[in-house]
């Protein structure tokens, strides 16, 4: 499986659509099997001819060199169309001077658009925060899928000026303006100023129009789920509302994971009960969680 990227260097490097390329390749050397076979137009394999079949995918360059006759057989093609939904509101671009979670949700979502361009699917892309600020239509051509990594490589650089989140808000609207069954993807680290309740009545309203969901909840696990700090005074302050809390951390840390702990498991056990593939994304961690988990989900669906 491929290793961790810098997301610092990351963020420098720039070219979004070649960093995208790299990482999904190697994701797939690291694979023992990988689960593109059958998914696709993209040549396959070769295997040989039985007389009385079609001779139009005769590969007669192997013919010369074998004396054989073998045919190309070719992945299935299908036609998946996936919307993106990215949260670009203020709490995202922690843990800083790198915006950890801004940026690696733009490189996952930058990787699995680069999947399903090889995959001949249909992508559109949201972004989001307290309203949606951004949506493209949903195409395969290549200029398309060009122009959203473009799109979300300025994100990286240049994020927005945003409010708090309003997920909900936003799924109700992207509910009503899908008109065809979809993979609907998200990132987003669901710090709302809405109950968690409110979030999943909106879920409900995305299933309602069979639409499959796959939630990447990204979190820097180590401030956000465990809580490390060392054991000094800190002003601590929210992101979004600019609420502000002085204190020592060791002073709350246990209480903190307790209650993230409960938040999350009730955030994983709703989703279980909606059918919505849920993924900690913990940016920390290596992309192959992103990579692997859309690959599972889209192979469910095609």
């Amino acid at each position: 499986m491929s290793k961790k990227i810098d997301l610092a260097w990351a963020k420098q490097f720039g070219n979004l659509e070649l960093l995208a390329r790299q990482m999904v390749e190697g994701f797939i050397t690291g694979l023992h099997r990988s689960p593109y076979h059958g998914f696709s137009v993209e040549f396959a394999e070769h295997v040989l001819y039985n007389p009385g079949e079609s001779t139009r995918h005769i590969d007669w360059k192997a013919f010369a060199k074998s004396d054989r006759l073998y045919t190309k057989r070719y992945e299935e093609e299908t036609n998946l169309r996936c919307q993106i939904l990215l949260d670009v509101s203020p709490s995202m671009f922690l843990p800083k001077p790198n915006q950890e979670k801004l940026t690696f949700s733009v490189l996952g979502a930058a990787a699995i658009m680069y999947m399903l361009t090889k995959q001949r699917d249909a992508v559109g892309l949201t972004t989001f925060a307290d309203k949606i600020l951004t949506q493209s239509q949903t195409k395969s051509v290549s200029s398309h899928i060009h122009k959203l990594l473009l799109q979300l490589e300025q994100v990286m650089q240049n994020p927005p000026e945003a409010t708090e989140s309003s997920l909900p808000n936003v799924i109700d609207l992207i509910a009503e303006s899908i008109h065809r069954r979809s993979l609907v993807v998200i990132f987003s680290d669901l710090f709302m100023d809405t109950e968690i309740e409110t979030l999943f009545n909106s879920m409900a309203h995305l299933r309602h129009n069979q639409h499959e969901v796959l939630l990447f909840h990204v979190m820097d696990h180590r401030q956000e789920v465990d809580f490390e700090f060392k054991n000094k005074p800190y002003l601590f302050i929210d992101a979004e509302t600019k609420t502000q809390v002085k204190l020592y951390p060791e002073e709350i840390k246990e209480q903190y994971q307790e209650k993230m702990k409960h938040r999350n498991q009730a955030i994983k056990l709703r989703c279980g009960q909606m059918k919505i593939d849920y993924v900690e994304a913990n940016t920390q961690l290596s992309f192959d969680q992103i990579l692997l988990s859309f690959m599972t989900k889209r192979a469910k669906m095609v």
